[in-house]
């Protein structure tokens, strides 16, 4: 199926030549509209995913792995929020990686979530993923002895070396019927900063903030320069990864949309036919609800 126009641009099936500084975080495809327009656009698009899940779930052989990555204040729970909004969640989990557990740091940096990839027939959201464990932990190496690895096994391959590792996971999803879908929302330093002024002056939101920010925004480059590697070497065609501009949360959230309904109608779902047997058993149980009058 060929991929909408708005979203293409966006799409990094191979990441041999990307470049994060080709990738404006304001862009928004020069479109000029209002906050009611882009929310019926959106509207449509959910209403579109909604459909599609319902497909994907009757035809139980599939599922779908939707991944955001980005820095703070980039949009992720938003996006999810508002974009998921039509999904029926019996048929939706999400999960939020946060710093690893005990019983996760003795395992291997995919087994957690191996464990929590989706079940056939749903769709599984990824708020953070194996991804921070070749970027905080790449940005922060003491992260890395925690690990508890063989000393022989860290050595200056270790990030091209997990790539590797990353996308052979993938593609083991992908031979499985798991259509994986990734997102970075890509916003800028400034935005960032207003957006954390913003959690500072409202009560409400004060919660969201930690000092710790403020500490990671000093490492703005590194973590730059560690999205950028990651991207180029884990883009594939049976992985996308979409570089979402992200200074307008509006704009994100139509291209999250809109790629994740093309990704569900690339499958050309629909529903199991009931037929043979099955039917005339339908049939007998529809003339009996009737005969009951």
């Amino acid at each position: 199926m060929k991929i909408p126009r708005h979203i293409k641009q966006f799409r990094v099936d191979d990441g041999k030549r990307f470049r994060l500084a080709d990738c404006d975080p304001a862009d928004t495809l020069g479109l000029d509209i209002e906050k009611g327009d882009a929310k019926d656009i959106l509207a449509t698009d959910i209403k579109r995913l909604a459909a599609l899940q319902e497909k994907l779930y009757a035809e139980h052989r599939r599922a779908l792995l939707v991944i955001f990555q980005a820095m703070d204040a980039g949009g992720k729970d938003s996006a999810i929020e508002h974009v998921m909004s039509g999904v029926n969640p019996q048929g939706c989990e999400v999960h939020a990686f946060k710093q690893p557990s005990e019983e996760e740091l003795d395992h291997g940096f995919l087994w957690r979530a191996a464990s929590r990839a989706p079940r056939r027939g749903h769709i599984g959201i990824f708020n953070r993923s194996y991804y921070e464990d070749v970027l905080v932990v790449r940005v922060h190496p003491e992260l890395l002895e925690r690990q508890r690895m063989p000393r022989e096994l860290v050595t200056k391959h270790i990030w091209k070396e997990r790539f590797k590792d990353i996308c052979g996971f993938e593609r083991y999803l992908a031979r499985n019927g798991i259509v994986v879908v990734k997102f970075h929302l890509r916003i800028s330093k400034e935005e960032q900063r207003r957006r954390f002024l913003a959690r500072l002056d409202e009560p409400a939101k004060r919660w969201k903030f930690s000092m710790s920010d403020v500490a990671e925004r000093k490492r703005w480059g590194r973590y730059m320069a560690a999205y950028e590697d990651m991207i180029r070497h884990t883009a594939t065609e049976h992985a996308p990864w979409y570089v979402v501009p992200a200074d307008n949360k509006w704009f994100a959230r139509l291209v999250v949309a809109a790629a994740l309904v093309h990704a569900l109608e690339s499958l050309d779902l629909d529903v199991p036919k009931v037929e043979g047997k099955a039917l005339r058993e339908l049939l007998r149980a529809r003339k009996a609800l009737l005969n009951e009058k």
